[in-house]
């Protein structure tokens, strides 16, 4: 299970880790996002990621906190990317840059990559909300989950590799 900031990495890390286990890769923004970039009601988010949960092994990405500790139950590892914000936030601008126009691959169909000032926003402040509420959850369930905390692009590199060798 990958939680972390916007622009942290967590879908690069799943698909890495995903090509590396073998395990199918679960992304939570099109669970999240109909086309268009309607935003699905939280019933229906809700049941399709308990349907996702459901499966044997998966890799799980992404921060819905109605979700987090259903996705904690069943999950062997909890993966926290806790990145600086000017390295999320510069990240995010250059994946918005390289996908503008186009629906990138851990995105819903018919959600093309955009400059979005409210998204922007959010993802700066993540850093007095989210980031304070994973840590919150991450100490919540050290001892029953493994729980690796990343703090830089050196030790998630370093990770990856470990699991890829």
């Amino acid at each position: 299970m990958i939680i972390g900031g916007p622009g942290s990495g967590k879908s690069t890390v799943a698909r890495r880790l995903g090509k590396a286990t073998g395990l199918p890769v679960v992304h939570i923004d099109p669970m999240f996002w109909a086309p268009g970039w309607v935003q699905r009601s939280v019933d229906e988010t809700y049941a399709m990621i308990e349907q996702a949960v459901r499966g044997p092994a998966w890799i799980f990405e992404g921060n819905n906190t109605l979700t987090l500790a259903m996705r904690a139950e069943r999950a062997d590892l909890i993966l926290f990317l806790d990145l600086p914000r000017r390295l999320r936030m510069w990240r995010l601008v250059k994946r918005t840059l390289r996908y503008l126009g186009r629906t990138r691959p851990d995105m819903a169909p018919g959600c093309p990559e955009r400059f979005d000032i409210a998204f922007f926003r959010f993802a700066w402040a993540y850093e007095d909300g989210g980031r304070l509420r994973a840590r919150a959850f991450c100490t919540q369930w050290q001892g029953r989950r493994e729980v690796l905390r990343l703090t830089s692009p050196e030790a998630v590199e370093a990770f990856l590799k470990s699991c890829e060798g």
